[in-house]
């Protein structure tokens, strides 16, 4: 499965990276590139950023053309693999200690 050019675990690790590196990270762009495999560059995950909250936006104001599932159903269980959680549990307590460093 391709999400214009990011795999799906791409994906997956883009979001959760999101989730936990603080917006005012200096390094926040950096931090993402690494937690995604370091493959991708600082202009290409701020493009995927950009397109993910157009995205966002869309959704929100009712503007997705409903036509396209009907009736679909739009939850979806996510089960993380035990790196995944692992990776989850190091950025959670990593960005909790630079905001304590930081405060």
């Amino acid at each position: 499965m391709d999400f214009c050019g990011w795999s799906w675990e791409e994906n997956k690790l883009f979001e959760m990276a999101l989730a936990v590196i603080d917006e005012d990270n200096p390094d926040r762009w950096k931090e993402i590139i690494s937690v995604i495999g370091g493959k991708r560059s600082e202009e290409e995950v701020k493009k995927h950023y950009e397109a993910l909250l157009r995205d966002l936006n869309i959704i929100e104001s009712g503007m997705f053309d409903q036509e396209f599932g009907e009736a679909q159903d739009c939850t979806q269980d996510i089960t993380l693999t035990g790196d995944e959680q692992k990776l989850l549990t190091e950025l959670s307590i990593e960005n909790c200690l630079r905001r304590q460093l930081l405060h």
